[in-house]
């Protein structure tokens, strides 16, 4: 059997390696559209701060690591896919075949329709040549304008302010970290992060960016503008998944529908990470969920199910967040934005940035939001993964949402 896998990110590279350890015969082929050794995202910021070099990106530190486990990787990009002969081509190599394809070619940046946005001053933080890109042009006291203030573009926050940079953040919706954090929470960590010096601007938008030479200005809604060394997009992704046109593979604003086997609409395609559109774990709902544990998991599934079709079914990704912004940690669990219908209780203690929300359907635990707060941050997704019956604990927890622990131990020990 001849497994080809699309993307060598997390999702691929851990398809990969499970499909070795199910079948030492196979034939494994990995191709992947960037010039360096598999490399993991999430790691570029710890490379912006300069805590790892850029091999501490890559997932395998072993330089001959896939040869030894028997994987190819070709560096390439796939310009088509042909289900009917079950082949693919490639931008500059040769044809390949495929006995079982797996899309697992993440997604790519989105740039806002703004003049100028193309500008030689203007970049993502996508990759590692951005990150080399982003190096290079700031220097303790630069200038800074960081546009997003989502997941990707806090993450990158934490490695620009430890650079020294002078960091202006615009931020489209009405808090930070709109799909992550409820208004309460994200206006906390704006707060905390315009008191550690940077500028946090909500409910805005940049306009336009005009080039000056040594810098950029930048023009931002309400008739503001902030002369940058450097601009950063991060306005959010979208599946990179324009090789299957044609291909009769059904997709979901871009993404690839995957079913409970991580198998698309067409036999013998199948896709995992930010390409995929699959059950989430709380709603049932089919969605892109676009964090590296989903990805992994995604890789490891569909790797079974490559081999042995029908092996291992997807129950649905739970997806939790957890951003670590300038010393504050946030996390997001489930259904944070509660339900209709749905109870709530909440605690807060905004001066010192500690807040704790939780969201119930009936007597179950289905979301939760935290800032400054760590200590029960695995009981809180043990609750709401677990899906228990909380019973009088629900009261409990209404009255006082500290008791996350003794709820925990109660419902999971039986002790009521």
């Amino acid at each position: 059997m001849k497994h080809v896998i699309i993307g060598a990110g997390p999702a691929g590279i851990v398809a990969a390696e499970t499909i070795r350890k199910l079948d030492a015969d196979a034939t494994i082929v990995v191709v992947g559209d960037e010039p360096e050794p598999p490399y993991s995202r999430m790691a570029i910021p710890y490379l912006l701060t300069r805590s790892i070099g850029e091999q501490g990106t890559y997932l395998r530190k072993q330089d001959d690591h896939f040869r030894q486990v028997g994987i190819e990787v070709v560096v390439d990009r796939v310009a088509s896919v042909n289900p009917g002969t079950r082949s693919l081509l490639l931008a500059d190599g040769p044809g390949m075949q495929y006995d079982t394809l797996l899309v697992a070619s993440g997604s790519t940046p989105i740039l806002p329709p703004v003049p100028g946005i193309g500008g030689d001053r203007v970049t993502s933080c996508w990759t590692l040549e951005d990150a080399r890109r982003i190096a290079a042009g700031i220097r303790p006291g630069s200038s800074v304008v960081l546009i997003g203030a989502g997941f990707i573009g806090c993450i990158i926050l934490e490695a620009l302010v430890s650079s020294g940079a002078r960091l202006t953040v615009v931020e489209m919706g009405n808090r930070m970290v709109p799909r992550m954090l409820d208004e309460t929470c994200g206006t906390l960590l704006e707060k905390w992060c315009n008191s550690n010096g940077i500028t946090v601007m909500t409910g805005s938008q940049v306009e336009a960016v005009e080039d000056q030479g040594d810098s950029a200005l930048v023009r931002i809604s309400g008739g503001r503008s902030v002369e940058a060394q450097l601009v950063i997009s991060a306005a959010g992704v979208r599946a990179n998944a324009g090789f299957l046109e044609g291909a009769g593979v059904d997709l979901s604003d871009g993404a690839v529908v995957i079913d409970e086997y991580m198998c698309s609409s067409v036999s013998g395609i199948y896709a995992a990470g930010d390409v995929a559109c699959g059950r989430d774990f709380s709603t049932g709902e089919y969605s892109v969920q676009a964090i590296q544990p989903t990805a992994v998991e995604h890789g490891r599934l569909a790797a079974n199910n490559m081999v042995k079709h029908g092996s291992v079914t997807h129950q649905g990704s739970m997806v939790m967040n957890v951003l670590d912004t300038i010393g504050l940690i946030s996390a997001s669990y489930g259904q944070w934005d509660g339900v209709a219908g749905g109870d709530s209780a909440t605690l807060e203690d905004r001066e010192n940035y500690r807040y704790l929300q939780l969201q119930f359907e009936g007597d179950r635990l289905i979301g939760a939001n935290t800032l400054g707060m760590t200590q029960h941050i695995g009981v809180l997704r043990g609750l709401v993964q677990g899906r228990f019956s909380l019973g009088a604990w629900k009261d409990r927890l209404k009255d006082n949402p500290l008791l996350i622990m003794e709820a925990y131990l109660a419902v999971t020990q039986g002790t009521g």
